[in-house]
């Protein structure tokens, strides 16, 4: 048993997690009350980690404390759905086909943009850092190696909407890295990634190194629309 105020490292993060899992599959429909002492039970938790817990819910919005009620799940479409966590959590679960779906097409509205924007904005030390996370997608591309391959896919991504100059674009770097992570870890990618892919993530580097807008948005979305031919296969 946690004593009060000084929760147990990791018990939080397990709270959070199997509540956020729990909520965002349905197993809470809206309106559905959580009761603070039956999850301190549950999880042999103290009062303060259930607290810091549901602040974080009522943060992403899945949740919101009524006074002589309890904590109550709060609709879906009220959700902080561009919370990264909501994203994991999402992709977790029975619904993420259309959750990846959901989150390609934003990624292809977006990322050619960003792309053209990074062609005419980006700096010689992001140029050559998208070059060398494009190169590192070519090493990474062979022989199952789907783990080093996310790393520089990442990066790559996180530089380009970074590269572009626009915050907002910028502040779209941990969405896209938890599609990308989710696609590697419950397996909706092929083995090895599409080497027409590949070849054009490295184009684009060129294309924003030339400083090429046209070129870099149309290239970047090639790739966003082969990621939605995948799901096409993958996650139908």
């Amino acid at each position: 048993m946690t004593t009060e105020g000084s929760p147990v490292p990791g018990l939080h993060t397990q709270v959070l997690d199997t509540l956020g899992l729990a909520i965002t599959a349905g197993e809470y429909p809206p309106g559905s009350v959580l009761r603070t002492d039956e999850i301190a039970t549950r999880f042999d938790a103290s009062r303060t980690v259930v607290r810091e817990v549901v602040r974080v819910l009522e943060s992403m919005q899945l949740v919101e404390s009524r006074r002589r009620v309890g904590v109550t799940v709060r609709p879906a479409e009220e959700w902080n759905v561009y919370d990264p966590r909501v994203i994991r959590w999402r992709l977790a679960g029975s619904d993420r086909p259309r959750q990846l779906r959901s989150l390609t097409v934003l990624r292809s509205a977006v990322e050619p943009v960003a792309a053209g924007l990074a062609a005419l904005r980006a700096t010689p030390e992001q140029c050559a850092r998208l070059t060398e996370a494009a190169l590192g997608m070519v090493r990474t591309s062979r022989g199952h190696q789907l783990e080093g391959y996310l790393h520089h896919d990442v990066a790559f991504h996180r530089i380009v909407l970074n590269a572009s100059g626009n915050e907002m674009f910028a502040r779209l770097g941990d969405v896209v890295a938890e599609v990308l992570t989710g696609r590697t870890e419950h397996s909706v990618m092929f083995p090895d990634p599409d080497p027409a892919a590949v070849t054009l993530h490295v184009r684009v580097a060129e294309a924003v190194r030339e400083g090429d807008a046209a070129a870099a948005e149309a290239l970047t979305r090639q790739i966003a629309l082969g990621a939605l031919e995948e799901l096409d296969v993958l996650a139908p």
